[in-house]
């Protein structure tokens, strides 16, 4: 089994990531991360709806032990048990999903949990949740969340001003889309097609990269940055939740 996430707290693993991959599985997974990773992703997810557990925590193990060989927080989408068998550094639900209370419990005070929001009446329930982050979005209309309508850049300062913690935002996020996200306050970002579909994901990677520096968003702390900002939002957790 894969030798769990190193110590740390979550803020400090989650401090200076600023672009955060979401891929599903895909046949050169490894490599495909790797590059991605060379070119500056910081934080990888793998989020794959259609594999069944046992084919799931074998690929989870695999990328958990790359991006723990690179310095670069895993995080498995959904399944807080494989994400605890995996090693991986934590996992990321959605509002249908394991509760972050559950997924606490799981995987302990020290993993990274991540929370997605869509709506002002989510974003302040997650006020109360013990999450270590939250996404924002899709800002705009995407194929991994069919049927959701765009959240709109007003979402996310609506996010930044009141989610307590890091803020990352989702949907359409592109070299040309970056600046405009910033202005809003973001400075985390979620980047799934744009490298995905890409042929050369390192060159793309490094192209994210850039935009997010001409932005402005490596040089300045978003909500929830600094160390300890998030400590007040999560209530205390039982061990045990059933």
């Amino acid at each position: 089994m894969t030798t769990a996430a190193p110590p740390g707290t979550a803020a400090l693993r989650l401090q200076g990531r600023r672009l955060y991959l979401c891929t599903p599985d895909r046949s050169d997974l490894l490599r495909f991360v790797d590059r991605c990773i060379a070119g500056g992703v910081d934080m990888v997810q793998l989020r794959d709806k259609d594999l069944d557990a046992r084919p799931l925590l074998r690929r989870a193990q695999a990328l958990a032990e790359l991006c723990t060989d690179r310095d670069v927080p895993f995080i498995l989408n959904d399944r807080p048990d494989l994400a605890s068998a995996c090693g991986a550094g934590g996992v990321h639900v959605g509002q249908d999903d394991a509760p972050a209370a559950v997924c606490r419990a799981i995987l302990g005070p020290d993993a990274i949990v991540g929370l997605s929001t869509h709506e002002l009446a989510e974003l302040h329930a997650s006020v109360h949740e013990p999450v270590d982050y939250i996404s924002a979005g899709p800002v705009t209309p995407t194929p991994t969340k069919p049927g959701r309508p765009g959240t709109g850049a007003g979402y996310l300062r609506q996010a930044v001003a009141a989610a307590g913690r890091p803020v990352f935002a989702t949907g359409g996020v592109t070299p040309e889309a970056v600046a405009e996200l910033a202005a809003a306050g973001v400075r985390r970002f979620v980047v799934v097609r744009y490298l995905t579909s890409s042929v050369d994901p390192e060159a793309d990677a490094r192209r994210l990269r850039v935009a997010i520096e001409a932005a402005g968003a490596d040089d300045a702390a978003g909500a929830g940055d600094a160390p300890g900002a998030d400590d007040a939002a999560h209530p205390p957790v039982a061990e045990k939740c059933w």
